[in-house]
């Protein structure tokens, strides 16, 4: 499966659950950053992979930070989303 079909079966499946959302809750998910040590943790390891030094463990590891992060940002997108349909009405 390609990226976008990805992308496709993602905003599918999460449809359902952005349709859930209040603006408050909206909002809030917007708003979702990552703690002060999961960043640096984060920021470790994006050095080290932009270094190549990066370990087969800590590739596994900074690829599922990745994959996290990606999911959140998609959901901050159909967030941001709701949010500027509620504006524009």
């Amino acid at each position: 499966m390609d990226s976008s079909s990805s992308a496709t079966v993602l905003d599918r499946v999460l449809e359902p659950f952005t349709e859930c959302l209040t603006p408050d809750v909206a909002r809030k998910i917007v708003d979702l950053r990552a703690d002060a040590q999961t960043q640096a943790d984060i920021d470790q390891l994006a050095d080290k992979a932009n270094d190549g030094t990066l370990t087969s463990e800590e590739r596994v590891e900074y690829d599922r930070y990745r994959e996290a992060f990606h999911f959140v940002t998609i959901l901050q997108a159909k967030a941001r989303a709701l949010l500027d349909r509620q504006t524009a009405s």
